[in-house]
């Protein structure tokens, strides 16, 4: 899918596409001597009976007609520098202090201010001695810490929910989508750096406060920094030239969405490796830190506020170098608070248009769910474990970022050598993404195995670098396939919303089953199930082929373009498609 070829005049009439048709129709019409552009004012019926009928409605047209967003053109040309500006802000925001050490921080505070219930108030959650559970003072009673953290990691879910659906949509307007990123980033950066106050167990609430607003901020930069993603794809100089390849009729339509495909691809695991290779980097400049300075009880304070230092330092630039791609302007009367959740109703009225969208959506909501508590439920008990050492974790990290920067240029290697889809490389990274879970439920019957011991944490960081990286990367290029060209940051805070925000769900249904069992095992049983069922509603229910024709024609429709390929009428054969024999 390419973006649509819209002039500055064009954009200004996005809105009132239903009343008045102001763009011209480009109709691709194969000739005996390649391709022919004819121009026409359409009027809403030749859109309806162009995008619906013949290629919406009819299942069986969006599978064999070939269908391509118009190019871009007004949009500039990705620049080198600017490519390189949007790795190093991905390489610096790689998770390592946000959603590594103020977890843990947040989690050793709680438990130092904790006591044993097997022994009364007053006593140590630490000592030889203790039972193995700890509690906190919880409204009119008293919670265990783990559930403390995953109630704290649900609301933060929850508000994820808010920012996405409020408004992930308005970034498609103008440049709100620009500022609304370097919003959120200032924001984790404050929160990151006011770690440094988090130095006695009595602090715990505000280290709890904190570790969410960090945590919140840094979820969304992801989906709105992964959101721009499509858009620099479609505007690279490698598409352009694919572009005009096919509209000279060199190239068929199917080998023209195949290597834009493969762009998409290029791109997202690129930035994926940068933040692999960000994660390497800091915490191996972070045992510079953790090695002379492990007895200094503020050393983990130190550690926090350095590895913000230096994703400030790798992140400034893409402010800086990002060219302008604005999107239309906000429709007369709406607000960026509103408009959101407007578009939002339109496109899930209108879900059956965009069945597999909406299914790949749904499904990866259970998905992202089962996964991400998965992750937050293994770091409580590796917490628990090696008792919160910043610097045995920093040795489990760096364990899985070397292991996922191999692994995400390994799979982007074999994809590109053999030229394998997106969905079929998702689907072998699901497959571990279910073996996780299943390997803790072991834990709940046997001590032997399941996440009880030392070498059990260093294979599972291994294993999770080598096949979660490429997950995170496919599933993302997942999203860009399914997404209507033009509503980019709609879908995608869509899609933060099946990824971060779903987690708002599965934290607090095993913080509610570890507060009344005392065991952090028994949560991976339902874990397990939530991820196996979410695998096979995306392996046989969600066709990328059919979805990727649905989205540019629902795109078209909604604003005001439309976009078909005409079968030859000698040969009955659609322009670029391949005749099977």
């Amino acid at each position: 899918m390419l973006a649509k070829h819209e002039s500055h005049a064009e954009r200004c009439h996005k809105t009132c596409f239903l009343f008045e048709f102001k763009f011209p129709l480009f109709i691709q019409v194969r000739s005996g001597s390649g391709l022919a552009m004819s121009h026409t004012k359409p009027t809403e019926q030749h859109v309806s009976e162009l995008a619906l009928p013949g290629i919406l409605k009819d299942d069986a047209a969006v599978s064999e007609v070939p269908v391509l967003a118009p190019p871009s053109y007004d949009e500039p040309v990705v620049t080198r520098r600017e490519l390189w500006s949007y790795y190093l802000y991905y390489n610096g925001d790689n998770g390592v202090g946000p959603l590594g050490y103020s977890m843990t921080l947040f989690q050793s505070l709680a438990t130092a201010a904790g006591y044993d219930p097997a022994r009364g108030p007053g006593s140590s959650c630490l000592d030889a001695v203790a039972s193995g559970r700890c509690v906190l003072p919880w409204g009119s009673g008293t919670k265990a810490v783990s559930s403390v953290v995953l109630v704290a990691n649900g609301a933060s879910f929850a508000v994820m929910t808010m920012i996405f659906t409020t408004i992930g949509s308005a970034a498609d307007y103008g440049t709100f989508g620009r500022w609304l990123l370097l919003v959120v980033t200032l924001i984790c950066w404050a929160a990151q750096f006011a770690s440094m106050s988090l130095t006695s167990p009595s602090r715990w609430g505000l280290a709890m406060g904190l570790y969410m607003v960090g945590f919140i901020s840094y979820g969304a930069t992801l989906v709105f920094y992964a959101a721009i993603f499509p858009r620099l794809a479609r505007n690279t100089q490698h598409t352009r030239n694919l572009r005009e390849k096919y509209d000279r009729g060199e190239i068929s339509a199917e080998v023209h969405e195949q290597e834009e495909s493969l762009e998409k691809n290029r791109i997202s695991n690129i930035s994926t490796t940068h933040s692999n290779i960000g994660y390497i980097m800091t915490l191996g400049l972070n045992l510079s830190l953790l090695l002379p300075l492990q007895s200094n009880p503020k050393v983990n304070n130190y550690v926090i506020v350095f590895t913000n230092g230096y994703w400030v330092l790798t992140g400034i630039w893409w402010f800086i170098y990002q060219q302008p791609r604005p999107g239309p302007k906000l429709p007369r009367g709406e607000s960026y608070l509103t408009v959101g959740w407007k578009q939002i109703w339109v496109a899930l009225k209108q879900y059956k248009k965009l069945p597999y969208t909406f299914t790949y959506l749904f499904a990866f909501f259970l998905l992202a769910d089962g996964l991400n508590t998965t992750g937050t439920l293994v770091s409580i008990c590796q917490n628990d474990k090696f008792t919160f050492s910043f610097l045995q974790n920093t040795y489990l990290g760096l364990a899985q970022a070397i292991t996922s920067t191999a692994s995400t240029l390994g799979f982007w290697y074999v994809q590109r050598y053999w030229k394998i889809s997106t969905k079929k490389m998702f689907i072998v990274t699901n497959v571990v993404t279910i073996l996780i879970p299943l390997w803790g439920m072991i834990g709940v019957w046997t001590d032997k195995f399941g996440f009880h011991n030392v070498w059990e944490f260093w294979a599972y960081n291994v294993v999770f670098g080598l096949f979660q990286a490429p997950y995170f990367a496919f599933s993302q290029t997942m999203m860009a396939e399914l997404s209507p060209p033009g509503f980019d940051n709609m879908f995608f805070g869509l899609f933060g919303l099946s990824n971060r925000a779903s987690s708002m769900i599965g934290p607090n249904v095993i913080q509610a089953i570890i507060n009344k069992s005392g065991n952090n095992w028994d949560g991976f049983p339902f874990l397990f199930a939530l991820c196996a069922a979410a695998s096979l509603v995306i392996w046989f229910g969600v066709d990328v082929h059919k979805g990727r024709r649905a989205a540019v024609m629902w795109a078209a429709e909604r604003r005001g373009l439309a976009s078909a390929t005409y079968s030859d009428a000698t040969d009955g054969e659609s322009f670029g498609s391949t005749k099977k024999t």
